[in-house]
């Protein structure tokens, strides 16, 4: 009876093991069928689609920076503030969140076609993924190209040893990426520091006039800075200076 007991015993726990591992059999040929099937249909596996979304979060900071408005934006914004010459007021995370809102604003009509012409057909299987892929750098592209002096252009396509955008035969050559991005950030930083400029002059007038009337009165002692300030605040305000650089911004962008 002991003997037969302990087969009994056996044999339990025998079916008992047996049942988790015929669930990870049964699992994993489930994940197996899973990316057969994705990859029948043109598709990325889960698994994989996955990995590339947490690669792509890990380089949104870079993304955000050299494919975006956000460079231009941010740099104007700056601007404003050292001109206004309160350095501090509005502080960083108020510039970094008004940059990032006025990002996506501009870059909704792109963000919307890459949707609609490569995500939607990717999700319905109608195209697989190096085809959304390259319908997704095409509109991409197409802003960054709109927004690009082609004098940088001209320059890093020289510098990278490529034929000019437009060949002997007049038909257009797409640059590749590695043309198009530095190109890209190189003209919006030169573009930001001429709106800086431009913003600049107002205030550098304010601040001229403040010290000649300073010495003409004999105030040598008496900062100008502390007459200037204020005054350059008030005119700020007056004109809805905010108002009318952030329309300045968004509307600098071509974005069709």
């Amino acid at each position: 009876m002991i003997a037969a007991a302990a087969l009994a015993k056996l044999a339990q726990d025998a079916g008992a093991t047996a049942i988790p591992a015929q669930a990870a059999a049964d699992g994993l040929s489930a994940g197996i069928d899973g990316i057969v099937h994705a990859a029948s249909e043109g598709r990325l596996s889960t698994a994989v689609e996955v990995a590339v979304l947490l690669t792509v979060l890990s380089l949104l900071p870079a993304v955000l920076v050299t494919v975006t408005s956000f460079t231009r934006i941010m740099i104007v914004l700056s601007f404003v503030r050292r001109a206004i010459g309160v350095n501090e007021l509005p502080p960083n995370p108020v510039i970094i969140g008004l940059s990032l809102f006025l990002t996506a604003f501009v870059m909704a009509p792109v963000g919307e076609r890459m949707y609609a012409k490569a995500w939607l057909p990717y999700r319905k299987a109608d195209i697989n993924a190096e085809a959304a892929c390259s319908t997704a750098w095409t509109e991409l592209r197409g802003f960054l190209l709109a927004n690009t002096r082609q004098s940088e252009l001209a320059l890093f396509t020289d510098l990278a040893k490529l034929p000019p955008p437009e060949s002997e035969s007049g038909a257009a050559i797409d640059p590749p990426a590695r043309v198009v991005v530095p190109a890209f950030v190189l003209s919006e930083l030169k573009t930001a520091f001429q709106m800086g400029f431009l913003l600049y002059l107002p205030f550098l007038v304010i601040d001229l006039v403040v010290s000649s009337v300073l010495l003409s009165m004999g105030m040598f002692m008496m900062p100008p800075v502390m007459i200037s300030t204020p005054l350059k605040i008030l005119l700020f305000v007056l004109v809805d200076g905010w108002s009318l650089v952030c329309q300045s911004l968004v509307t600098s962008f071509v974005t069709n």
